[in-house]
């Protein structure tokens, strides 16, 4: 999978001084662009006006609550990342903000690493959407739903244009008619063509495609491992 961007912007909204310092801190020290707010009003300013990838929101903040900031982000971007911060005794209110569109948690204080894992995987997350957002969905999970064509789409990214018998040899496929059943669903849903050699390569949007299922395939493995709270 290709490396996430060194330069993804990061908004974070932390009344408190000493925290949002120690956020940013980290966050720059990994590679992040990274922009600070006081309170809900000043974060939903730089929101409205700058395109960040992930605000990192706390909940408890006086004024304006977290839970109205988290609204009124998602209302002037619907897709906007956000990770709300809590502390363990208000969990429920991350709970809550998750329901009202949240991408993910976590609490104070926090581990570095794992609060480093968290953003990671929400910006995989939205790099994930994006790249299948302009593909026929339909098509592409049906396509996704079997390992065969799954492998099929990672060795023809490997390899590039490809015949069908070396196609067969690098799947160690016996049943010859199988591939030919798996390979017309990935032409009909726009994955793989052929050129003037009968040879078959990734269109356009098979290339999204083999990205989207690395990213899918990173971030359901993530599940099998404790996350971080």
């Amino acid at each position: 999978m290709a490396e996430i961007s060194l330069m993804k912007s990061i908004l974070v909204v932390d009344d408190n001084s000493e925290v949002r310092e120690l956020m940013e801190e980290i966050l720059t020290g990994s590679g992040f662009s990274v922009s600070v707010a006081s309170n809900g009003q000043t974060a939903i300013d730089l929101a409205r006006d700058n395109d960040y990838d992930v605000v990192v929101l706390d909940m408890v903040m006086p004024k304006m609550r977290g839970q109205y900031v988290l609204s009124e982000l998602k209302r002037n971007k619907p897709f906007l990342k956000v990770i709300v911060i809590t502390g363990f005794a208000t969990i429920e209110n991350a709970v809550e903000a998750i329901k009202c569109g949240a991408s993910d948690y976590v609490t104070k204080p926090f581990n570095v690493e794992s609060f480093l894992t968290v953003i990671r995987r929400v910006i995989e997350e939205s790099s994930f959407e994006k790249e299948v957002g302009e593909l026929e969905m339909d098509k592409i999970l049906m396509s996704l739903s079997n390992p065969i064509r799954r492998n099929a789409i990672k060795v023809l990214y490997r390899k590039k244009a490809t015949r069908f018998m070396e196609l067969n040899r690098e799947l160690s496929l016996y049943d010859h008619t199988k591939l030919v059943f798996h390979l017309k669903i990935l032409k009909e849903a726009n994955i793989i063509s052929q050129d003037v050699n009968k040879s078959y390569l990734l269109t356009d949007a098979g290339h999204k495609v083999y990205q989207s299922l690395l990213i899918l395939e990173k971030y359901l493995v993530s599940f099998e491992t404790p996350q971080f709270m």
